[in-house]
């Protein structure tokens, strides 16, 4: 009887060895299993590209239904499932939007393809190098610019090939721009169920952002450690998303180049509802229904599209006081904006109307900022102006919020300046270090914009993507090889210069920008 007694506890304890490592084993291949071609995701399975180089490439993955029809201006829906599976190896159409085409600044590798657009945009598109799905890459989402009204993912510049090959799982996602994406309107509000309409487009990203929290580790990606990041209307978008409570817990970290919205007001929800009944009234309709039987042509040859609002749901009061209030997302930041971003309000004055207009704006202020803005002749007010629209319309935005973040928060805020000319011929040369110049140096892009780079241009697009690797990683740029990067306090004011010999300067224009917010934002 005692044998028999052991021969069955040993059996027992044989049973619950192997019951243990057979699951231990299970658990293993179920949470660490190869990356391939073929990926799982809401909605169905994917099939993307894998490269000679070993990277995995999945491009118009849906992440919402289509808005249209019944949809249009509505919160992205769920994404609708399919069978069988999907490819995903080209680019969704883009946002409805107008025709793209050179003009300022901007050769077309800054512009989307020509087609197709559609209402039907809400895609996104992923670049791995991971092999295995339980290795928590870093992962950045990319928003794009465009003022709202223009943009996509297919632009060239925003390829996310060369920050794959570097560690990151890069993801970039189209939301809807121009009147389908910022469009108020009394009988909107009143259908949302939030008793908020405006922000479609920002509602978009969110939604994109609940889809890489659900599905990035099926692409080796960590969703606990997630950098949004985006340049102009994108880096509005990147403030704004730090702002809403919608967002929280979406990211950890957040890139945002030459935009931010900390100084100027927004329209409240009944002042862009008002603007959308104007709007209507143009488009010679009388309801929503009637709205939404219009064609997208139409829409948008006739139609005006607007801004983010303060709608209530996504941005319940403006961004400033949100950040004021301390009901920001917490993140790290990394900021900053460029040397000659060279967009202006309207046509360049001569110098002696240049200083009317002044006097008349800032009355006994004038003489103090003629000093930091001189209107000595016409070439120096031209200076002073461009100048003048960089500091009010990126430089005073993202230094405020630079300054707001480290005032209020634990975590770390890194700021630059892009001063880099870049290389240029023909009318090009004339726009120095511009709007977006910097872009295709941040994603180490250079290959797909056309212009004379020198040796010393990919060596900045290493050291600067470099930078941006190291934040997306770990909350800091820095890293081996790498000039040092100093946090930036409210009192050292110590920024990178992003040049040809990138350095740690302190910020040079500290006291136009001081006086610059005094006199605009507290006066």
């Amino acid at each position: 009887m005692k044998h028999l007694k052991l021969y069955y506890t040993c059996l027992f304890l044989t049973l619950q060895f192997l019951a243990f490592h057979t699951f231990g084993q299970s658990k293993t291949n179920t949470s660490g299993r190869t990356l391939s071609n073929q990926v799982q995701v809401t909605g169905g399975t994917i099939e993307g590209i894998r490269t000679t180089e070993g990277l995995y490439i999945y491009k118009g993955i849906p992440f919402a239904a289509p808005p249209v029809g019944d949809l249009r201006w509505k919160e992205p829906q769920p994404v609708k499932s399919w069978t069988g599976i999907r490819k995903t190896i080209a680019y969704s159409p883009s946002p409805v939007q107008r025709e793209p085409a050179p003009f300022s600044m901007w050769s077309m590798e800054f512009q989307i393809l020509k087609e197709p657009t559609s209402e039907d945009c809400l895609y996104l598109n992923v670049w791995s190098g991971a092999k295995n799905t339980n290795e928590k890459r870093p992962v950045i989402v990319w928003i794009y610019g465009g003022g709202f009204n223009s943009g996509g993912t297919n632009v060239p510049i925003y390829d996310g090939e060369a920050m794959a090959k570097k560690g990151i799982v890069f993801v970039s996602l189209n939301y809807r721009v121009g009147m389908f994406g910022f469009f108020a309107h009394p009988e909107l509000t009143k259908e949302s169920g939030h008793n908020a309409s405006g922000n479609y487009g920002l509602l978009d990203q969110v939604a994109g952002l609940r889809w890489v929290q659900e599905n990035i580790t099926a692409f080796g990606g960590d969703p606990q450690n997630v950098t949004i990041a985006g340049q102009s209307a994108g880096s509005m978008s990147v403030n704004a998303l730090v702002a809403s409570p919608l967002a929280k817990n979406l990211f950890k970290k957040a890139i945002a180049e030459s935009g931010a919205s900390f100084t100027r007001k927004s329209l409240t929800l009944q002042q862009a509802e008002q603007e959308g009944l104007k709007v209507a009234q143009k488009l010679k309709t009388s309801s929503l229904a009637d709205l939404r039987k219009l064609s997208a042509a139409e829409i948008h040859e006739k139609g005006q599209g607007s801004r983010p609002i303060i709608d209530g749901y996504f941005l319940p009061d403006d961004i400033a006081t949100l950040f004021a209030t301390g009901k920001a997302n917490e993140v790290a930041l990394l900021t900053g904006w460029n040397e000659n971003e060279g967009l202006t309000s309207g046509p360049i004055k001569k110098a002696a109307d240049f200083r009317k207009q002044v006097e008349e704006q800032y009355g006994p202020e004038a003489k103090t900022f003629l000093q930091y803005y001189p209107a000595k002749d016409d070439k120096e007010a031209e200076i002073s102006q461009l100048n003048l629209a960089r500091d009010l319309t990126f430089g005073l935005q993202n230094y405020t919020w630079a300054n707001v973040q480290a005032n209020r928060s634990k975590l770390p805020v890194y700021v630059y300046r892009f001063t880099r000319i870049v290389p240029a011929t023909g009318e090009y040369v004339k726009y120095g270090a511009f709007h977006t110049g910097e872009v295709p140096y941040a994603y180490d892009n250079l290959k797909f914009v056309d212009r004379p780079w020198e040796p010393i241009d990919y060596q900045l697009a290493k050291t600067i993507s470099g930078y941006w690797v190291n934040f997306a990683a770990k909350g800091n740029p820095n890293g081996p090889g790498l000039p040092e990067w100093p946090a930036y306090t409210p009192s050292s004011k110590k920024i990178m210069i992003l040049d040809k010999k990138p350095e740690a300067k302190t910020l040079p224009d500290k006291a136009t920008l001081d006086f610059l917010y005094k006199a605009t934002v507290k006066k």
